[in-house]
């Protein structure tokens, strides 16, 4: 009946429900998630609905230009500068479109089965090898300063920490990436041995730490599963049974996140059973440690599936032995992968856990899903482009490269055609103008990466600029040079083209490196009330010949009312009497305190600026 609605509501409004909330849909949450629920369906044998239209429903979700989706088709990846939360969005996008070509793959709706699970892998796009985490790109390179604690605009309610163990569909593809299973352990024990401190702004989902694991909220619920697909399985025994005796208590304040429409409960009813769904669709559970001496699932085929684990209590996390009864014709005889496929369950039977106080290594082999793995061709990673900024004033050094390593680089500069010479990359290039570069990678059997895309701009300026009160770091715009060099944030300051400043006003010199005439200043400032981001309260202009005396030129307050909700930009131009000078000194005053009517009431507002000019 589910699968069923999801279709009426395609016929109806057009796509498919994102997050729905009392009969409307409110587009607030990401990725195409009703997509896995209908491939999961239909694996269990749920097919009483009009495939075809289930399949033209999908192809409409990733046909939409929205979110981002569009980048991740024609880019491979979304970048800073194609939407905000890029990370977490391009990660989800990537399982979705497993889901996608699984269900054709299963379904014999469509052909073309193999282009989604490449695009599956564009999860790899994003992956930093030098820093192992899931890294936001922006003009082609990596996003700097980086902190994976830092919780910020480019994931979704959690931090690079979080999110980079988010490639469910394909374990096998990433650890082959990153150079092995003990390479997969030893980050999962990073994960769960970090400091449990995190930086940027304050997120009120991520809850439940151990380390940086982070179970009061969903991106986190699967990464304590995944010592699975290393040889110490054990580890995941150990950490869930830890997770269901300190997390879940039987108190009003007993879950310890955002039960999120029942996903907390859910996640403690299944690992309390044994097993979880780590990637669904792939009709696997993987194992964990069950919580109960006995349970059983009464099927709606009147059958019963049984989970004996005698020896189950608080000090017997770790599994010795299992034995299974069941009369799934697809359970091996020699059974020793840490997984149960669904049906497993769905044909009845008995499964018994004997469970210890030790830790011992019962499994030998890894859950891996085959259905990646058997491609003949994976995606070949899209080059990195990096430079030591985005503007330069006279020359700058740009450097192309790609995790892998056997790949060739092709570049061109300030071409845009698509059929351009490109050359070889054999080395730094340096550019002493504006510049365009295109390139993309080829493996050695000639597939090629999306094409990345940088352009560095030459400033028209030399000035230099000191801050005399300091950014928020999550919001830097790119560094103190970030107020001059002409590239201007938008309306979607989520995409982290904005300095921000909190508890304190924004205070910034300009040099002008000599003295010249001035006689006009103009700032650009952005207000989003409800994001708590206001125009200044007022706004002073000093000019000085020596940067120690400076006089006031002008003085300016009210540029927009508070309770003016909708988000703009506004570039205050400060005119005063043509004079010379080489330093400016610019000062804006906080707001204040949010009033009594917004709902953050009491909280410190921001103050959002970019882009600095004189004339």
């Amino acid at each position: 009946d589910y699968i069923k609605t999801f279709l009426v509501q395609y016929q109806q409004g057009g796509q498919l429900p994102i997050w729905e909330l009392s009969s409307c849909e409110t587009d607030c949450m990401i990725g195409n998630h009703s997509i896995p629920v209908i491939l999961d369906a239909y694996q269990k044998g749920i097919r009483d609905f009009d495939v075809a239209l289930a399949w033209k429903a999908m192809m409409s979700a990733v046909e939409w230009n929205h979110e981002g989706m569009k980048a991740h088709v024609e880019k491979g990846l979304i970048g800073v500068e194609d939407d905000h939360e890029s990370v977490s969005k391009c990660l989800e996008y990537a399982y979705n479109d497993y889901c996608i070509g699984e269900f054709a793959r299963l379904s014999g709706i469509s052909a073309d089965w193999k282009t989604y699970f490449i695009r599956a892998q564009q999860y790899k796009n994003l992956y930093d090898a030098e820093t192992g985490f899931m890294r936001p790109r922006q003009n082609g390179g990596w996003i700097k300063p980086f902190d994976p604690r830092e919780v910020n605009n480019h994931f979704t309610e959690a931090n690079s920490w979080q999110y980079s163990f988010y490639f469910p569909q394909d374990m096998e593809g990433y650890i082959s990436m990153i150079g092995g299973k003990k390479k997969l352990e030893k980050k999962l024990d990073a994960l769960f041995k970090a400091p449990s401190k995190t930086t940027g702004r304050d997120q009120s989902d991520i809850t439940g730490l151990i380390g940086q694991y982070a179970h009061g909220n969903e991106p986190s619920h699967h990464i304590a599963y995944l010592y699975n697909y290393t040889d110490h399985p054990e580890k995941t025994q150990s950490i869930v049974h830890r997770i269901m005796n300190d997390f879940y208590k039987n108190s009003p304040d007993g879950l310890i996140g955002n039960e999120d429409c029942g996903q907390m409960s859910a996640w403690y009813v299944m690992s309390a059973l044994g097993f979880y769904p780590v990637t669904p669709g792939n009709g696997k559970y993987l194992l964990g440690s069950p919580q109960f001496p006995l349970s059983e699932i009464h099927l709606e085929n009147g059958k019963s599936f049984v989970i004996n684990a005698p020896q189950a209590s608080e000090k017997n996390p770790y599994i010795r032995q299992i034995q299974l009864s069941t009369s799934n014709a697809m359970r091996p005889v020699d059974w020793k992968s840490p997984f149960l496929y669904h049906d497993d369950i769905a044909s009845g039977g008995l499964i018994s856990f004997f469970m210890d106080a030790k830790s011992k290594t019962y499994f030998s082999t890894t859950p891996f899903d085959s259905s990646l793995s058997s491609l003949s061709q994976h995606l070949v990673v899209n080059p990195v482009i990096e430079a030591p900024a985005r503007t330069f004033k006279d020359n700058m050094k740009l450097t192309l490269s790609t995790p892998l390593q056997k790949s060739k680089i092709w570049y061109s500069l300030n071409d845009s055609a698509s059929n351009s010479k490109m050359n070889l990359y054999n080395g730094p290039i340096e550019i002493k103008q504006t510049t365009a570069i295109r390139g993309y990678a080829e493996d050695e059997q000639g597939n090629k990466s999306f094409v990345t895309t940088s352009e560095f701009v030459k400033r028209d300026n030399d000035w230099g600029i000191q801050l005399n009160t300091a950014f928020e770091p999550q919001y830097a715009a790119g560094g103190p040079d970030g107020l001059i060099d002409g590239l201007r944030g938008t309306e979607n300051w989520r995409m982290g083209n904005w300095q921000g400043y909190q508890l304190q006003p924004f205070e910034a010199v300009i040099d002008l490196k000599k003295i010249r005439d001035c006689q006009k200043v103009k700032v650009g400032f952005l207000q989003d009330t409800r994001a708590w981001i206001i125009m200044p309260k007022s706004l002073k202009i000093e000019l000085s010949d020596d940067g120690k005396n400076f006089h006031e030129v002008y003085s300016g307050e009210s540029f927009l009312p508070i309770e003016d909700l909708t988000t703009q930009t506004k570039k205050i131009e400060a005119s005063f009497e043509k004079q010379n000078a080489r330093f400016i000194r610019i000062r804006a005053e906080q707001y204040g305190k949010l009033p009594n009517w917004h709902e953050g009431a009491g909280g410190d507002t921001h103050i959002f600026v970019d882009e600095i000019e004189v004339e």
